[in-house]
């Protein structure tokens, strides 16, 4: 993950993402870069859930990263993400930034 992307997740996070989770066993990365490392108990803000059945993208302890559904229980129902689509001056492409969320129904 680049910079400009962590530091976009690191915000979302700070407001709290889609939701929370706590987890319910230790949990070492398998994939370097790719996997959130947590210990049981730590706190994990979601950030999104990822195309993989029961993955999402979370942040924890600082560090953004995969995890496993199973690895963890939720504190209620999760968020939808609300997305927009802003184009950029420098190259003409289309990024899309994470403006808010709402309440999944």
């Amino acid at each position: 993950m680049n910079a400009h992307d962590l530091a976009r997740w690191t915000r979302f996070a700070s407001k709290g993402g889609i939701g929370r989770c706590t987890a319910v066993v230790d949990c070492v990365a398998q994939e370097m870069g790719e996997d959130l490392m947590f210990l049981k108990d730590d706190e994990i803000t979601v950030l999104m859930q990822l195309p993989e059945e029961g993955f999402y993208l979370g942040h924890c302890e600082g560090v953004v990263g995969r995890f496993s559904a199973k690895d963890v229980r939720f504190h209620g129902k999760l968020k939808k993400p609300v997305i927009t689509k802003r184009t950029s001056v420098a190259s003409g492409a289309e990024r899309i930034i994470r403006m808010g969320t709402q309440q999944y129904g």
